[in-house]
């Protein structure tokens, strides 16, 4: 059985609790481990996007990192959000970080910067040959302004053998399917779109890193198992009873949705970092109402 399979299911981008005072509110983030591993995912993600960690300093990652890593106890794999736009940074911090109780890196394709794709497949080589763990490769042409081909994943699934999955997070079901169906045999495709995920897994793919698992771990989790056993009708009832609160997660941004909702269920606060804000009152008043009326 191949080592990329502790990473079929539901993954969580794990959100960066922070106190009023800004600072990293490390007790929330341990209760909100738990509360994901107790509702059954299968892997957890620090410092991805939904993690804030472009706002956090490097000291504070490292701690952030090391009470993940505390919370988890080796309950579930831990993969590490480690990307950016400038390639030998990254190769860099691909040297000096500390990979104890890391199984894996997510790295975004470069924003800002719009390679083309050989840039793109060139940026991932590097990363490749200095990464001392898998790679998951991560597209999401709605943040960085550049698209990741099939083409270009497919070549890098098949020449490094470091680089075991992608999520993708494009949107294009076509170009989702088309890796599916010319990606080598381990190479795992993830969804990076919660409500994406269902058609996703059905067309073939091997699960989510989801943001609405944060507080709602156990029904999203569950749909993945089950839209993955094949179990259409089971899966359907699960994922359209999260629609509503999936779309209103995102309507004024993430992680301010997700925190917002957290918030509510007492795991941390919705407190969030400059230049991001809390969701406006309209969007906070359709998540109470449905998180009230939720099941």
């Amino acid at each position: 059985m191949s080592n990329n399979n502790k990473f079929k299911g539901t993954g969580v981008a794990i959100v960066t609790p922070f106190n009023k005072d800004n600072s990293v509110d490390y007790k929330s983030l341990n209760k909100l481990v738990n509360h994901i591993i107790k509702g059954g995912c299968e892997y957890v993600v620090v410092l991805g996007t939904t993690g804030e960690s472009v706002t956090l300093s490097k000291d504070e990652k490292k701690s952030v990192v090391a009470q993940v890593i505390e919370s988890v106890n080796k309950r579930v794999p831990i993969v590490l959000g480690l990307g950016g736009n400038d390639t030998l940074e990254i190769v860099n911090s691909l040297k000096t970080t500390d990979f104890n109780g890391i199984d894996a890196i997510l790295s975004v394709s470069p924003a800002y910067n719009k390679p083309n794709q050989r840039g793109i497949y060139q940026h991932y080589k590097a990363i490749a040959e200095a990464c001392p763990v898998p790679i998951i490769l991560y597209n999401v042409p709605g943040r960085t302004c550049s698209n990741m081909t099939a083409e270009t994943t497919i070549k890098l699934a098949n020449d490094f053998k470091n680089i075991i999955a992608i999520k993708e997070a494009s949107g294009n079901l076509e170009q989702c399917m088309k890796i599916i169906k010319y990606k080598p045999k381990e190479f795992l495709v993830i969804s990076g779109d919660d409500m994406l995920s269902l058609p996703m897994i059905a067309s073939g793919a091997d699960g989510v890193i989801s943001v609405i698992a944060n507080a709602f771990p156990k029904d999203f989790s569950e749909m993945t198992r089950q839209i993955l056993a094949g179990n259409v009708k089971e899966a359907q009832k699960l994922h359209y009873k999260l629609t509503d609160i999936t779309e209103q997660l995102f309507a004024d941004g993430n992680p301010a949705g997700i925190k917002a909702v957290l918030e509510l269920f007492g795991i941390c606060k919705a407190n969030l970092r400059l230049p991001l804000v809390k969701v406006n009152k309209v969007t906070q008043n359709a998540l109470e109402v449905l998180v009230k009326a939720y099941k």
